[in-house]
């Protein structure tokens, strides 16, 4: 939960989530419906698929792997997580590098532009043999907290009598920094549909942007322009690119849903992008008619 979403958001999420399912074999137990619904307005809804597959295999295994290399076959865990859970729970010398880790080692060695391969290599040259899961907590905590992006705390620093970027008087010009590429923006078109104090909620294909997902039906979104006749339109940001999602009135279901009560939306489990929409559309309340 901690991957792309604050700590202040996930603390009572995560609590609320253990305490339903307390075990992998729980969660493994459980459908992905209530995964996802659970899961509903943290974003990013991959890590929850991913989630899903890596608690069934555990349990299909019996336990958890014990090496970053058979950690890095589950779903969803990648070098720097399959690294940080083989050193901090099975105490296994990895080199577990995020990005303040890789800020402190770029740092260290003056490195402008480093590479995920030099940094592992360093990381692992000055990781003790003995309880590698501290240091490497440590060295998260200490690219957080003290070796910052901006204004390091230097003077606060233990590895500062190390530091090559300490020693050159410009540590913030280590690493450099990287260019964002420009994030396209898109348009869509997503359909209300009410009746009787109910609306019409469909489910995202599995695969893809909030797959496996309640929403409000609508088609791609790659419309070429924003839809005249919008009632609502909700402005969202994805990791690529931004979306101006234009809500529609419309009579008549559109493909495979279910008729969901206005009164118990809360209950559907809609991502933000679409809890915002239908916050829209009901705070205006004026009367939506439209044609089939």
């Amino acid at each position: 939960m901690l991957q792309q979403t604050t700590v202040a958001t996930v603390i009572p999420r995560f609590k609320r989530f253990v305490e339903r399912w307390s075990t992998v074999e729980a969660l493994a137990a459980a459908s992905d419906e209530q995964i996802l619904q659970e899961w509903a307005g943290l974003g990013y809804y991959a890590r929850a698929r991913n989630l899903i597959a890596c608690a069934r295999e555990v349990a299909r295994r019996g336990a958890f792997p014990g090496t970053a290399a058979q950690l890095r076959r589950l779903s969803g865990i990648g070098a720097y997580t399959s690294a940080a859970i083989a050193a901090i729970a099975f105490g296994e010398k990895a080199a577990a590098v995020d990005t303040n880790v890789e800020r402190v080692m770029a740092r260290l060695n003056a490195l402008r532009q480093p590479a995920r391969a030099e940094v592992e290599r360093l990381v692992l040259a000055m990781m003790p043999e003995d309880r590698p899961g501290d240091f490497v907590q440590a060295m998260m905590d200490l690219g957080a907290a003290v070796c910052r992006p901006r204004n390091p705390r230097c003077g606060e620093c233990p590895l500062r009598a190390h530091c090559a970027a300490y020693a050159s008087g410009t540590p913030e010009a280590f690493p450099e920094r990287r260019r964002r590429a420009e994030r396209p923006h898109r348009h869509g078109t997503a359909y209300w549909i009410e009746r009787d104090g109910h609306v019409w909620l469909v489910r995202r294909p599995a695969k893809g942007l909030l797959g496996g997902m309640a929403a409000l039906p609508g088609g791609e979104w790659s419309d070429p322009s924003p839809a005249p006749e919008a009632i609502a339109t909700v402005r969202h940001v994805f990791t690529h690119f931004s979306l101006d999602l234009a809500v529609v009135p419309r009579s008549e279901p559109l493909g495979e849903g279910w008729w969901q009560p206005l009164d118990r939306l809360s209950e559907a489990g809609l991502p933000s992008l679409y809890r915002r929409a239908a916050e829209l559309v009901l705070a205006s309340r004026q009367p939506v008619r439209a044609a089939a």
